[in-house]
């Protein structure tokens, strides 16, 4: 690995958690940015633009930062076209394994607030990616609120004891993910999770 890239690495996993309550600006920050993105990337490689995590679910607290999932066409053609485009535009740009160290990977991306913190993460998959199963663990944390509020819970005791060690933060919430996730996709089997009208 190159040695900026792995610097740049290890100051990312090891910028601070913070959770905060939820906040019902988080919806607009998401419509605005991927309004932002319809209008600034080619409409031949964007299709659905789905807003998930915690922010996307009422009434959850989560760390501030919006994640978004993208699909696109092309993976090859969001590294040629789409990368200069938001790295153009100050975003930070990293091509990121789906799960552990090893493909699939996909192109992913930190915009950052004035201040320096992170205020959006998107994620640009094709549209057979396993990230798309996250709209399932969204839309059943949306349906059942006593599950929503114990992986709240969860992850106020996490942030609380990995407060610098994102990897070790997303690792401990892993099962507790996958739980829900499997229970979701057999609730959910055949209907459809999307929100984008597009």
């Amino acid at each position: 690995m190159d040695v900026d890239l792995e610097k740049r690495i290890t100051e990312l996993i090891q910028e601070e958690i913070s959770i905060e309550p939820y906040n019902p600006l988080w919806i607009r920050m998401f419509d605005e940015e991927a309004k932002l993105l319809r209008v600034i990337l080619p409409s031949n490689l964007v299709r659905r633009i789905e807003h998930f995590g915690s922010t996307s679910v009422s009434g959850l607290s989560a760390k501030p930062i919006i994640d978004i999932l993208v699909e696109v066409s092309s993976l090859q053609e969001t590294q040629e076209q789409i990368v200069p485009i938001l790295t153009g535009r100050g975003y930070e740009y990293f091509w990121r394994p789906t799960i552990g160290d090893e493909p699939p990977y996909y192109a992913w991306f930190i915009k950052r607030d004035n201040l320096g913190k992170r205020s959006h993460h998107i994620h640009m998959v094709e549209g057979n990616s396993p990230l798309w199963d996250r709209l399932y663990f969204r839309n059943y944390l949306r349906e059942f609120p006593e599950i929503s509020k114990s992986y709240d819970k969860l992850k106020q005791t996490l942030c609380d004891l990995y407060p610098h060690d994102r990897v070790r933060y997303t690792r401990e919430k892993s099962e507790f993910i996958v739980e829900v996730t499997k229970k979701a996709k057999e609730k959910y089997l055949g209907k459809t999770l999307t929100e984008d009208l597009e």
